[in-house]
């Protein structure tokens, strides 16, 4: 067990204020990291940071939007400063928007490519950003690992989600030519890695697979749960393993993957 032991490890969680982000960063707290949790929302960071950890000796709270590069940085700068080492990025930060979304009232055809270019910014551009400016400290220590967290709409086409499924299927190959880019070019100690969750529920996506008046499944829902074998959403905490073997020296092997977690929806034909 001390392969997954994190015990003096440092921890950044992009997105760390959302439903899996803030699941993740319990996990790597829980197993002795201290974990920042970068969040667009300062004061829902730092509430978030606030219920981990009463004392706060091992959370801190950055607010920071992860598209800008001046924001991040002095997230990067605010973590050097209370902790002076970086180990673990978790790029959690991502999600989709009603208006990059085609629906019965929203042809792909009218879509605003407004909308497009800010989702796929928000899942790739929000990815990259961070593996640069965070994994510049990785790289001067010749140590660390990156986790970006993909999703289902890569391996599979998704109805409805075109902008998301364009962003994160970026992301995703983005994960594997820079793991091969910093162990040939960097150090080989420093790996870079995915997790691809199944469908769970979250903020962004529970009035399209619940229905809020009923608790009922709606259609959509349904369908997932239809095409997940084991025949339900996944729990947040069912992410807490692959994370910190992907985190930790259990994986220290590893690199260029992409670890489902998924209930069996991505290897199902449906048949």
């Amino acid at each position: 067990m001390n392969l997954f032991d994190l015990t003096g490890r440092v921890a950044v969680v992009t997105g760390g204020s959302g439903t899996l982000g803030s699941a993740m960063a319990k996990g790597l707290l829980d197993a002795g990291a201290s974990v920042c949790i970068v969040g667009r929302d300062g004061d829902k960071a730092a509430h978030v940071a606030a219920s981990l950890s009463g004392d706060g000796a091992r959370v801190m709270a950055v607010a920071a939007d992860v598209t800008d590069r001046d924001a991040v940085q002095r997230a990067a700068d605010a973590v050097l400063q209370q902790w002076g080492r970086m180990d673990i990025l978790v790029n959690a930060a991502g999600g989709n928007r009603p208006d990059a979304t085609t629906s019965p009232k929203q042809s792909f055809f009218d879509l605003p490519v407004e909308a497009i270019r800010a989702t796929i910014d928000l899942n790739l551009i929000g990815t990259l950003l961070p593996c640069q400016i965070f994994g510049r400290a990785m790289a001067s220590a010749q140590k660390g690992s990156i986790i970006n967290i993909s999703s289902m709409a890569v391996p599979r086409a998704l109805t409805r989600v075109v902008g998301y499924s364009a962003g994160k299927a970026g992301m995703e190959n983005f994960t594997r030519w820079l793991a091969i880019y910093i162990a040939r070019e960097v150090s080989p100690a420093v790996r870079v890695n995915a997790i691809a969750p199944g469908f769970f529920l979250a903020d962004q996506n529970r009035a399209m697979l619940v229905d809020q008046a009923t608790g009922a499944l709606t259609p959509r829902g349904r369908s997932i749960i239809d095409h997940t074998p084991m025949g339900r959403f996944g729990d947040p905490a069912d992410l807490i393993g692959a994370l910190l073997w992907l985190a930790s020296d259990a994986s220290s092997f590893v690199t260029g993957i992409v670890a489902v977690v998924d209930g069996g929806f991505s290897a199902f034909s449906g048949v």
